[in-house]
């Protein structure tokens, strides 16, 4: 009898056609039949797990019948049958009600004291369906099976352990224990179990109740995951597990772990820990090394990849890594010469000689059969190559850029982009190349980074302008991208009045104007009112004139406002001069915020007075670009694009670009503390924050209490904000205070109040407030000696269980200096 079904029409046979989930309820009825019919029940437990799976809803009364009627399977012993009726049962369990009922039949087959194979799933079960306040009733059976001689039953407790941990991390805390002996057993499994189970599958006795014993030692990488997370908020306990399971010798040789994803995962935590612990890099180096000659490939390459990754390291130290990674290059397995690339061309980013010596092998995946291989061979050539190269590397991308997907070629055009800096003679072949892929199909991402590309070839080649801008004036006229369009016809507006003949791309702007819609128009609108100002060209600037006048008839309102105030600008030079000559404008971030404020307070209170623009910090387009630059992922470097193209002296470029990475930042770091003591209603009352500190540090970084100061200053009023960190992992201090004395009480600032941290626990942080009133007229500069003061109560720094007894304690920092310059607004 054949249960698959016939797709008539396309002659596609699927054993799932023409399922419903009325048939299947009452097929149900099937369960109850004695004796029980294995191959039915199997299959229409099969057919609820896929009606389950697909999304077909089942209300609570039919998922508790059915789930009633399914578990009448407990009383089969045919292995297969009761691994279904697991799997569904834990589908229902979520939806039925009273499930909990199953339970002692789930216990039951956990302690089953013969190897059933159907144990582990009924752990899984028996977790999935306990509620968590009840969880300290079953802690006995789970704590047993996680050190169970079984493998496949240790595994399916410490992954159930693994989920639990969410709502009950004290329970699941106390069995690190067992989680530990777990991971430190040798597993009863190897080839005389195996053997011994298959041969007896020949012998009288059945074997459907024998459980196929597995030599992975998989167990070791649930242990060690478990352990992690019980112990994941104490640095030190992080620590002595990397070193108790790695060994004393270099690699781990001697360490207990056998299973790779175990190393693998603790090759990760020991990363984490060499990045807590700075001083702890060089034991973890030589550990690493070490994992670089396991005999596993998925231990080598994660260790090599961990040591690529290290901050700082040197060539000598990278060497070991790289020739690892050198030899999985020409390995036969795609899997290993695609990680093995991936990691080169990651490392190719920020240390490109140190993978130079490898070019030869990466040449030879050029022509891999895997476009994603051949893909990051070549941009990590692009990285690495010297300039001879270029003009070869550029003829084999372009004999597969059809063939890659666009993600891939984002990453080849963005190679390309820091090679055009790198390599500026070569800009005519890679500019070409460029605008051949731009006529190419493709989605948004990729052509904005081929654009990108474009724009910087502008701004720092001044050879490649002219060829550039008429590329972009080709993209425009069948562009599908509003945006794009929008971004070209400004790049054009502002380069183009600069070119010796501006007059070939006014026809191409004025194009837009007649056959785009209302956005792109309007952009093209204030292209050309650039042309007619910035052009020292009268003519140029009388056929501008006349194609805005036209403009004055279209149906959108605001292309017409903006060809009316262009008319208006070039007229009179001063209007244009303030509205589109200068090159300043305001930043954006403390914009922003300033006028969420006045709407917030606007539609509370009803808006008094008008918004204050003066009171917004105005920056040069360069500082607005310079932080731009530095939130574009992947982007150039701005030294190499100050070398490449600024006129100016080395120092002057240096200390420019110094300015103007600091400036944006400095603004977003005001905006997000003016948001946070916004939030503190105390505070909230002295008014908009008009200058914020750097943070000042009070103490040493290595200290048991780390304080940090920022000062914040308001139209009357001075707020000190010191930011602790407990990295005591015994210790739990609570009503955290800092007394501040001043050395001079006439000074004229007088003490408002003070709000302390309610508690700093082991590494989180907290925060202290300190306020003082500025009397009329007055800016006062006076030093500030500080005591932090607080109540100590020790605690266990495994569950962070603090004692109900403290006593009080104070912790002496640095003094804190109230200056003049706190008073001045540096914008």
């Amino acid at each position: 009898m054949s249960y698959m079904k016939r797709d008539e029409d396309s002659g596609e046979v699927s054993v799932f056609s023409q399922i419903n989930k009325s048939t299947v309820l009452q097929e149900a009825r099937v369960f109850n039949d004695s004796p029980i019919n294995v191959r039915k029940c199997r299959l229409l437990l099969t057919k609820i797990a896929y009606l389950l799976s697909s999304g077909e809803p089942f209300n609570s009364q039919e998922a508790t019948d059915l789930f009633f009627n399914v578990i009448k399977l407990f009383q089969s012993k045919d292995t297969s049958l009761r691994q279904m009726m697991y799997l569904v049962i834990k589908e229902l369990s979520g939806i039925a009600q009273d499930v909990i009922m199953v339970t002692q039949s789930l216990i039951k087959d956990i302690q089953s004291k013969q190897e059933s194979i159907y144990r582990p799933n009924a752990i899984r079960a028996l977790c999935l369906i306990t509620d968590p306040s009840m969880i300290q009733g079953i802690e006995r059976i789970i704590k047993a099976s996680i050190v169970d001689k079984n493998p496949s039953v240790s595994a399916a407790a410490l992954v159930s352990a693994y989920h639990l941990f969410g709502a009950s991390k004290d329970i699941v805390r106390r069995w690190a224990t067992e989680v530990q002996e777990a991971a430190h057993a040798k597993q009863s499994g190897g080839f005389a179990s195996v053997a011994s189970s298959y041969i007896s599958s020949f012998g009288g006795s059945s074997s459907q109740n024998q459980a196929v014993v597995s030599t992975s030692n998989i167990v070791q990488y649930h242990a060690i995951g478990l352990l992690y997370l019980i112990r994941q908020q104490d640095r030190m306990a992080i620590a002595k597990l990397v070193q108790t399971f790695s060994g004393s010798d270099r690699g781990g040789n001697s360490g207990n772990l056998k299973n790779p994803a175990a190393l693998c995962i603790l090759i990760r935590y020991a990363c984490k820990v060499m990045e807590d612990e700075p001083g702890s890099a060089r034991r973890i180096y030589e550990l690493l090394e070490g994992y670089l000659r396991h005999k596993s490939d998925m231990v080598n390459l994660e260790a090599a990849r961990a040591i690529c990754e290290m901050k700082d390291a040197t060539a000598k130290e990278l060497y070991p890594a790289i020739s690892v990674l050198q030899l999985f290059l020409s390995s036969p397995k795609p899997t290993l010469r695609f990680a093995a690339i991936r990691v080169l061309n990651t490392l190719a980013l920020s240390k490109p000689t140190a993978v130079s010596p490898c070019n030869l092998d990466i040449e030879n995946l050029v022509s891999d059969q895997n476009r994603s291989i051949a893909t990051f061979a070549i941009t990590t050539l692009l990285k690495t190559g010297n300039e001879a190269s270029v003009d070869r590397l550029m003829k084999q991308i372009s004999s597969f850029m059809g063939e890659i997907s666009d993600e891939f070629k984002v990453i080849v055009v963005e190679a390309i982009r820091s090679l055009c800096i790198k390599f500026p003679s070569k800009h005519a072949i890679m500019l070409s190349f460029l605008s051949g892929v731009l006529r190419d199909e493709g989605g948004y991402e990729f052509k904005k980074a081929v654009v990108e590309a474009i724009f910087d070839m502008v701004r720092h080649i001044p050879e490649s302008k002219d060829a550039a801008l008429s590329y972009l004036c080709e993209f425009i006229e069948d562009c599908e991208f509003t945006k794009l369009s929008v971004r070209v016809l400004h790049l054009l507006g502002t380069e183009g009045p600069k070119t010796p003949t501006p007059t070939k791309y006014i026809r191409y702007i004025y194009n837009r104007v007649i056959l785009e819609n209302s956005i792109i128009r309007g952009a093209a609108v204030s292209a050309l009112t650039k042309f007619g100002i910035n052009s020292p060209d009268e003519r140029v600037k009388q056929s501008v004139n006349v194609l805005l006048a036209r403009c004055q008839d279209d149906v959108d309102d605001e292309v017409r406002d903006r060809a009316t105030l262009a008319l208006k600008m070039l007229r009179n030079k001063e209007l244009a001069k303030h509205y589109s000559i200068d090159d300043t404008t305001y930043a954006l971030p403390v914009l922003e915020r300033e006028l969420v404020e006045y709407v917030n307070l606007g539609g509370k209170n009803g808006i008094a007075k008008t918004f204050n623009l003066d009171s917004i910090p105005v920056i040069s387009k360069a500082q607005e670009e310079e932080e731009r630059r530095r939130n574009r992922p992947q982007d150039l470097t701005t030294a190499t694009l100050s070398a490449t193209s600024s006129p100016l002296p080395s120092s002057t470029v240096s200390s420019a670009t110094a300015q103007a990475d600091h400036k944006p930042s400095q603004m977003n770091q005001q905006a997000a503390y003016a948001d946070t003591l916004k939030a503190i209603p105390e505070i909230a009352a002295f008014g908009p924050l008009l200058k914020s500190s750097d943070k000042i540090e009070l103490t040493e970084s290595e200290t048991e209490y780390v304080v940090q100061c920022i000062k914040h200053t308001f139209a009357k009023h001075i707020v000190f904000q010191f930011d602790c960190l407990n990295t005591l992992n015994d210790q739990l201090l609570e009503n955290v205070e800092m007394v501040m004395e001043m050395d001079d009480e006439e000074a004229g600032l007088v003490p408002l109040f003070e709000i302390p941290a309610p508690k700093l626990e082991y590494n989180v942080p907290g925060n202290i407030y300190v306020a003082y009133e500025r009397q009329e007229d007055e800016f006062p500069a006076v030093a500030f000696i500080n005591t932090l003061k607080f109540i100590i109560k020790d605690c266990d720094p495994t569950t962070g269980e603090p004692d109900e007894e403290g006593f009080e304690d104070e912790y002496q920092v640095e003094d804190i200096e109230l200056l003049p310059e706190d008073y001045v607004d540096s914008n």
